[in-house]
């Protein structure tokens, strides 16, 4: 089994990081081959249109799309469920994974990140950190509420798709990386 991390921007070592602490090869993701040789795939936090831009001139997205929707257990913490969304912003998310309409930066500006405990249904207690995270709008039919935080879906799942608003690798928590890792 090897772990896969989109490594094109964003906090891709603090998941590679996740993935090593459980004792799971990873390699960083950055061209169709790479996908092709891992297992499953963590989407990280950092700039989601940035993330977007640098995924297609790799020429990731399809290839991404494809693996997912073939089955391939991913995970996208907040910029990677902004990226996996089917709706940001009122409009068309890059790789409609997961059937959420979300609204980016919702949970305010830099200055207003904070950390907080997140029970996860099926997982346990999440330490979870949320900077300029992503706000869920709305969930589609077959979509599971994992976790809220203040009465506001804040980790989903569908079939192979987990997301979360928040970034658990910025504290070390691996919580939600074994359990993408079950679905292998």
């Amino acid at each position: 089994m090897k772990a896969g991390v989109l490594a094109l921007q964003g906090d891709f070592r603090e998941h590679a990081a996740a993935f090593r602490d459980l004792g799971v090869p990873v390699l960083e993701v950055r061209t169709p081959e790479d996908l092709a040789d891992v297992d499953c795939l963590a989407i990280p936090g950092g700039e989601s249109t940035t993330m977007a831009k640098l995924a297609g001139s790799a020429e990731l997205v399809d290839p991404i799309r494809d693996r997912v929707a073939s089955g391939m257990p991913v995970l996208g913490t907040c910029a990677g469920m902004i990226v996996l969304a089917t709706s940001v912003d009122g409009d068309p998310g890059l790789l409609g994974a997961i059937d959420i309409a979300v609204r980016r930066n919702a949970y305010g500006r830099q200055t207003e990140s904070f950390e907080a405990d997140v029970d996860v249904r099926g997982t346990g207690n999440v330490r979870a950190v949320f900077i300029r995270a992503p706000m869920v709008e709305s969930v589609g039919e077959g979509v599971a509420v994992l976790g809220e935080h203040e009465g506001r879906p804040v980790v989903l799942e569908r079939d192979n798709v987990l997301v979360a608003s928040f970034h658990p690798e910025l504290v070390g928590e691996t919580a939600l990386h074994e359990r993408l890792l079950e679905g292998i």
